[in-house]
């Protein structure tokens, strides 16, 4: 396996490569080749971006077929038909059945780029800096992105630049199983002296992702959205990771019945891995001047073409739900009863999630690269996440073979049994 020139030339800014280093070359669905023939199950996913699995053939055709005719590919933020098959896919499919109403904003491709413009549009609506955000919350890592994200992993790399405009709290369960940290919240809103600035806006993950696979209860869902309306706060769910079905809805927030203000999209969006964001924004916020929040890369109609196809492929009805749902119960299922045997090993472990965004809690993240690194070698591609790497996390495709999702299982449950016996 040659890799002298990779490892010669990338950056030491790399990350997976380090924990998978192989040169993989094909995949399809939940399985991935490196050039040495070896098969490896998927339950990494693009960190989230391959729901519909590698190299989906139903949303691959639609972009082959487009490609094929001379569409138009690069488009700034012309009008083309690719953008209206995508509108129309997401007004028809998604919104409207949901009772939902917004406008759509395409910012950059990125996650971030999707998440600086939601801030910025906040703070633009109603005229205030602050914006609200939680611990172990993660967002992105341009600067204004980053000052909402809680790791200072990234928070330090910043080489001394202060990271401004953020406030953060206590996340659900931030403070132990007994305390609402939506109190101290509502406390420091009704106290003039409590030193919080009224935020324009309040940016949360139902299931925060790179924070380790904590998901809020959807009753403190809903309270903090009472609390936003109260005070004239904008609510901004980040559903970069969550969104487009991985907790089984396509919006995370529906499990818990409320509608945000703003929404950000992006990972899975395109269904086929192509860099891709939205903002969504109720239509009375659409605030902007013409050209005034801006990017090159804003019509990128292979993606508009891909996401469309992935809406009308798996969305049309709820089955695709409730498959995803069928799925997340047999992987808790798994993984509680893997964390129930770390734990009688004397290693404090408990299962986490919602949907197909699950993780295993092992307090440590040299336990869990203990297990991840195992796993690999037994054929299983599976990353941590956490403040400190301490939770094995679950972003297999949506789309995985139960035959597939099964000997994953096993494999990772093989491997805890290895790397901790």
């Amino acid at each position: 396996m040659q890799t002298q020139i990779l490892e010669r030339m990338e950056s030491e800014v790399r990350t997976y490569s380090r924990s998978f280093p192989v040169v993989f070359t094909k995949a399809q669905n939940a399985r991935l080749t490196d050039e040495d023939g070896r098969e490896y199950i998927d339950f990494l996913a693009g960190a989230g971006t391959l729901n519909y699995g590698h190299n989906n053939p139903k949303i691959k055709q639609a972009l082959l077929d487009y490609l094929a005719e001379d569409n138009i590919i690069h488009g700034l933020d012309f009008w083309t038909a690719a953008k209206r098959r995508y509108l129309q896919a997401l007004e028809e499919i998604i919104l409207k059945p949901r009772g939902l109403d917004y406008k759509v904003q395409f910012p950059g491709p990125t996650g971030t780029n999707a998440v600086e413009a939601a801030i910025r549009l906040a703070r633009n609506a109603k005229k205030r800096h602050n914006i609200v955000t939680f611990t172990n919350g993660f967002h992105g890592v341009t600067m204004g992105a980053l000052a909402t994200t809680g790791n200072r992993k990234f928070r330090e790399a910043t080489g001394g630049v202060p990271t401004v405009g953020g406030s953060f709290l206590p996340y659900d369960g931030y403070l132990g199983d007994g305390t609402d940290t939506l109190d101290y919240f509502e406390k420091l809103l009704s106290d003039k002296s409590g030193g919080l600035d009224v935020p324009a806006g309040v940016i949360v993950e139902t299931v925060q992702g790179e924070g380790g696979i904590n998901a809020c209860g959807l009753d403190w869902l809903k309270r903090l959205e009472q609390i936003c309306r109260a005070h004239d706060i904008l609510l901004i769910v980040d559903d970069i990771q969550a969104g487009c079905g991985r907790t089984g809805k396509f919006f995370s927030f529906e499990h818990a019945g409320v509608v945000p203000d703003i929404v950000t999209n992006s990972k899975s969006l395109s269904g086929l891995g192509l860099p891709f964001s939205q903002v969504l924004m109720r239509p009375e916020l659409d605030i902007w001047k013409p050209g005034q929040y801006n990017g090159t890369f804003r019509g990128f109609a292979l993606a508009f073409t891909t996401a469309a196809a992935a809406i009308e492929n798996y969305w049309t009805d709820d089955s695709f739900a409730k498959e995803v749902q069928r799925k997340g119960d047999i992987v808790s299922e798994r993984f509680a009863r893997i964390a129930a045997w770390i734990s009688e090993q004397g290693i404090e472990a408990s299962e986490r999630g919602r949907g197909l965004m699950r993780g295993i809690d092992v307090g440590s993240g040299e336990i869990a690269d203990k297990i991840t690194h195992k796993a690999f070698e037994n054929g299983l591609v599976i990353e941590t996440s956490g403040q400190d790497g301490e939770v094995v996390k679950c972003l297999c495709p949506l789309t995985i073979p139960e035959e597939d999702l099964q000997k994953g299982l096993d494999i990772l449950e093989q491997s805890a049994k290895q790397a901790l016996s």
